[in-house]
C-alpha cells in the first residue's frame, strides 16, 4: 500500500469575482464542500475564503491528481448550490484554479492564513492579492 502526503494550498474564485461567499450562505457551502469530499475520499484539511474566493488546505492521495480532485470539489458544490438555490443567482465557480505544494513545516503558517481570510482582507483587497500571487510566483493569470 502505498503512502504518500502531498500538501497543496488551493485557491479558487466565483466566475467573474461576484460576491456570493458571505454570511450564512459561506459556512453552508464550506460545510458541504468538506462533507462532500470527505465522502470522496479528499482529505480537506482547512477551508476558508473571502465573498468571492476560497482557500483551502488539502492532501492528494496516492492515486488523486488535482486537477482531478478541483473538478470534484468545483463542479459538485456548484451543482448543489444551484441545486439547493443556496444563492438568488446562478452560481458558477471561475474555470481556473491555484495549487501549489506546501511543506509539512509551513503547515500551520496556512492554516493561520486560511482561518484569517475576513480580518486578512479587511487590509488587502482580492485584486492586491491576486496582483502579488501573479508576480511572486510568475504567472500569466490567476483564479477568478
Amino acid at each position: 500500500m502505498p503512502y504518500v502526503k502531498n500538501w497543496l494550498h488551493c485557491v479558487w474564485g466565483t466566475k467573474n469575482r461576484n460576491q456570493y461567499l458571505f454570511g450564512s450562505q459561506k459556512f453552508e457551502i464550506l460545510e458541504h464542500i468538506r462533507n462532500n469530499a470527505n465522502k470522496k475520499g479528499i482529505y480537506i484539511d482547512f477551508i476558508n475564503g473571502y465573498t468571492e474566493h476560497l482557500h483551502c488546505l488539502l492532501s492528494l492521495n496516492h492515486d488523486q491528481s488535482l486537477s482531478q480532485v478541483m473538478q470534484l470539489i468545483k463542479g459538485e458544490s456548484s451543482y448543489w448550490i444551484n441545486k439547493n438555490s443556496i444563492i438568488k443567482n446562478k452560481f458558477e465557480w471561475a474555470d481556473e484554479y491555484f495549487g501549489i505544494s506546501v511543506s509539512e513545516s509551513h503547515l500551520p503558517i496556512v492554516r493561520d492564513y486560511i482561518k484569517n481570510q475576513e480580518q486578512h482582507h479587511k487590509l488587502k483587497s482580492w485584486q492586491e492579492e491576486y496582483d502579488e500571487l501573479i508576480t511572486k510566483y510568475g504567472f500569466d493569470k490567476f483564479p477568478g
